[in-house]
């Protein structure tokens, strides 16, 4: 079962388990309309398999909330933007995080690669990964610890509820 950040210490992490499938993307705002909680229940009350993906990968996460994911960032923690650029501009950004779109994201952030980051500079890094509502960002952080970040979490509830609980955000306006 997932845990909060706040249960298992900020940036702590747990291993991957088998089977979880990587580089698999769910779209944004997919589930019961529960931004983050993540499993819905497909027609005739079965699970789906992309839930079920879901609530495998998130079983091997330790979670943050909007405010963990903020300290994280502040004692030297990556936050790693994974959303559409229609979004950024629309929503706009948070200030610091490293902006990756998602079919780039194991290239970029892995640091044995040629083609990563910067920012990414070794397996112990601690990576939170931000989509829109907190539903590929949870696949996509599995990803990353399939790479041997084993740091890598997501955020619970995506940008949208960074942007809820009234962190910062850059627009182009400002």
């Amino acid at each position: 079962m997932a845990v909060s950040g706040a249960e298992a210490g900020v940036g702590a992490g747990v291993g991957v388990g088998a089977g979880v499938g990587a580089g698999v993307v769910v779209g944004e705002g997919i589930g019961d309309g529960v931004a983050g909680d993540g499993v819905g229940e497909a027609a005739g009350g079965a699970v789906s398999a992309v839930d079920a993906l879901l609530a495998r990968a998130r079983s091997e996460l330790v979670r943050l909330d909007p405010r963990e994911a903020a300290e994280l960032q502040k004692a030297g923690g990556l936050l790693v933007d994974i959303r559409y650029a229609e979004l950024r501009e629309r929503d706009g950004t948070i200030p610091g995080a490293l902006i990756v779109e998602r079919n780039e994201l194991e290239w970029r952030l892995d640091p044995t690669g040629e083609h990563r980051a910067p920012e990414a500079t070794h397996h112990d890094l601690p990576v939170v990964v931000i989509c829109n509502e907190g539903y590929a960002s949870s696949l996509a952080a599995v990803s990353l610890r399939q790479l041997g970040l084993h740091r890598a979490t997501d955020l619970t509830g995506g940008f949208q509820a960074w942007r809820a609980a009234a962190l910062p955000v850059e627009t182009g306006a400002e």
